[in-house]
C-alpha cells in the first residue's frame, strides 16, 4: 500500500456499536470485549468513536501538502494549533496560505506555544495574518505573577478545516521537517494522520479547550462538524486530548504494554520512560512479547540522549529490542500493538508529555491501519542500527564501533539513580508549577510564601554573604560526597 493511501474499512461491527476487531477484543467472548472496551475508555478518558476515515501520512512530503490543500479549501473557519511555527520558508508559506483565506473572509484562528516558538519565530511572522483579519494567540507566555507556570506547554499539533477534515501529527512547521536537498540535509522523519468523521468533534473540542485557556472561547458555530457521508469510513478511534495532571495517555500506554500479546513496537524521539512504564515494557518482553523501541541516534536536545540511553540496559536484559535511527532525526511519536491497535500524535514517552503538557493523540483500533503502521515501522528499521548486549554484557551498536556502558553489577544502581532523578524532577515540577486555581483558603499561605521570598531577596541583595556562605558550604558538602562516592565506585570496579 502506498504511503498516504486510504486504509480499507475495518470489518465486523456488533449491534452494540463496538468493533469486534478492536484491540484486544479479537478471539475473546463478548463480555471480555466489553470489559476491555470499558477499561480502555476509562483509562484514556476518551470514548471509542466509529464511522471515521483515517489516512496515514508520512513526513513533510505528505503532511504539508495535505495541510495546505485543506487550508486552501476552507469555506468557513480554520483552527491551526502547533508547538512550533518557525519564521523560515516553511512557516512563511503556511502564514501566506492562512492570510489568503483570512482575506477571503474565512475565520482563521492560529495558536502557537511561547516556549516552542522562542527564538524560532518573531512578531513579524504573525503581522500579515493579523492584518488580514486572522486571530493569533500565544499559549502561556511568562507571567510575573506566575514565574514557574511556564513549564505547562501546548505541545499539540493539529489542524481542522470547516469541521470537515482534521489532521493530528507530530510535525511542527519548520524547515527541519522538509530538509534541504541542495545542501544534502535530509528531512526529519515524522508521522501524522488525516481524519474525517465523528472524531473531528473531539479534535475541535480539544482546540477549543486550548484556545479558551488563552482568551475568549470559540464561537458556537465553529464547534460544529460535518457528518461524513454514509459508507465512506468505518474506522474506530479515540481522540486522546490530555492536559496537565490528567495522565490519560500515560495510563493507556501502560495498559497497552500490559495487554499486548504478540508485538508492541514504539517510536519516540525523546524517550525517558518512568520506572513504572519501563517495568511494564520489561514485563511484556519477559513474557515473550516482541517489544521494540526506535529512537534517534542524535537529537536536537543533546542533554536527553544520555538519559534516554540510561534506560536501554533494563529493556535489553528483559528481551526487548532497541534501535537508533541513522538519519538526522526521527520525530515520530507512534505505537502499534498486535497488528490491531495504533497510536499517532504529539505525545512523547516522557514525564513532560504524560503529566505536564497539553497533548493530542489518536488511538486507532483497526487491523488494516495497524498493519500499515507495522509496514512503515519495518521500513524505518531498515534505516536504523540495533543496540544489543554482547556476551560480555557490554552494550554494542550492531555494525558500528562498540560503546561501553556500565558493567552488569552496576545495572541496578544505575536504574535506581535514573528512577530517582525522574521522580525528583517530577516532584519539583508539581511543586513549583501552578497546576490548578488557588482558592480563598490558600490565600494566607500564598501571602506567607510571597513575603518569605521577598524577605529572602532583600537579605540576598543587602547581605549577600549571609546567603552565599551557607550555599557554598552546602555545595562543598555535595562536591566532597560525589568525589568520595566516585572513588569508592572505582575501587569496587
Amino acid at each position: 500500500m502506498a504511503a498516504g493511501q486510504r486504509t480499507p474499512d475495518s470489518s465486523s461491527q456488533p449491534a452494540n456499536g463496538h468493533t469486534a476487531a478492536a484491540y484486544p477484543a479479537a478471539g475473546y467472548p463478548a463480555t471480555i470485549r466489553l470489559l476491555a472496551e470499558q477499561a480502555f475508555s476509562r483509562t484514556a478518558g476518551a470514548p471509542l468513536l466509529a464511522g471515521n476515515r483515517v489516512t496515514l501520512l508520512q513526513d513533510a512530503t505528505e503532511n504539508y501538502p495535505a495541510w495546505l490543500t485543506a487550508i486552501a479549501s476552507a469555506r468557513h473557519h480554520i483552527h491551526f494549533e502547533n508547538y512550533i511555527i518557525a519564521n523560515d520558508a516553511v512557516g512563511r508559506e503556511f502564514i501566506a496560505s492562512l492570510c489568503e483565506r483570512a482575506q477571503a473572509g474565512i475565520s482563521v484562528r492560529l495558536l502557537y506555544d511561547w516556549m516552542g516558538c522562542f527564538g524560532k519565530s518573531a512578531k513579524s511572522l504573525w503581522q500579515p495574518l493579523l492584518a488580514a483579519g486572522g486571530e493569533v494567540r500565544c499559549f502561556n507566555p511568562p507571567q510575573l505573577i506566575n514565574p514557574f507556570g511556564w513549564g505547562i506547554r501546548d505541545h499539540r499539533k493539529s489542524l481542522t478545516v470547516d469541521g470537515r477534515i482534521g489532521f493530528v501529527s507530530g510535525l511542527c512547521v519548520a524547515a527541519s521537517w522538509r530538509g534541504d536537498p541542495e545542501r544534502q540535509i535530509a528531512p526529519w522523519r515524522d508521522t501524522g494522520v488525516s481524519i474525517e468523521g465523528p472524531a473531528l468533534a473531539d479534535i475541535v473540542q480539544a482546540f477549543a479547550q486550548a484556545w479558551a485557556a488563552c482568551g475568549a472561547e470559540l464561537p458556537a458555530d465553529e464547534l460544529q462538524i460535518e457528518e461524513l457521508a454514509e459508507g465512506l469510513g468505518n474506522i474506530h478511534l479515540r481522540v486522546i486530548a490530555t492536559t496537565p495532571n490528567t495522565s490519560g495517555l500515560y495510563r493507556l500506554d501502560q495498559l497497552i504494554a500490559a495487554m499486548a500479546r504478540k508485538r508492541l513496537w514504539l517510536t519516540d524521539p525523546y524517550y525517558l520512560g518512568t520506572p513504572s512504564y519501563m517495568h511494564a515494557l520489561c514485563a511484556a518482553a519477559a513474557d515473550g512479547v516482541d517489544v521494540r523501541l526506535l529512537v534517534p541516534s542524535s537529537t536536537d536536545i543533546p542533554m536527553l540522549s544520555p538519559l534516554s540511553r540510561a534506560g536501554y540496559r533494563p529493556l535489553l536484559e528483559a528481551g526487548a529490542r532497541v534501535f537508533e535511527w541513522n538519519g538526522p532525526m526521527i520525530h515520530a511519536k507512534t505505537a502499534v500493538a498486535d497488528g490491531r491497535w495504533a497510536r499517532v500524535g504529539s505525545s512523547n514517552l516522557n514525564i513532560a508529555s504524560w503529566m505536564s503538557n497539553y497533548e493530542l493523540d489518536v488511538a486507532v483500533e483497526d487491523q488494516a491501519f495497524a498493519r500499515r503502521m507495522e509496514a512503515v515501522y519495518e521500513a524505518d528499521l531498515e534505516q536504523s542500527t540495533e543496540i544489543v548486549l554482547s556476551q560480555q554484557r557490554v552494550l554494542l551498536r550492531r555494525g558500528r564501533k562498540a560503546q561501553r556502558h556500565l558493567p552488569p553489577n552496576r545495572r541496578s544502581a544505575a536504574s535506581r539513580r535514573t528512577a530517582t532523578a525522574l521522580r525528583l524532577s517530577n516532584a519539583m515540577a508539581l511543586a513549583m508549577r501552578q497546576q490548578r486555581l488557588l482558592g480563598p483558603a490558600e490565600a494566607r499561605l500564598t501571602l506567607f510564601v510571597g513575603l518569605l521570598l521577598f524577605a529572602f531577596s532583600v537579605v540576598t541583595l543587602c547581605v549577600p554573604r549571609l546567603v552565599a556562605l551557607p550555599m557554598a558550604a552546602f555545595s562543598l558538602w555535595l562536591a566532597v560526597s560525589f568525589l568520595l562516592r566516585s572513588r569508592n565506585m572505582r575501587r569496587r570496579q
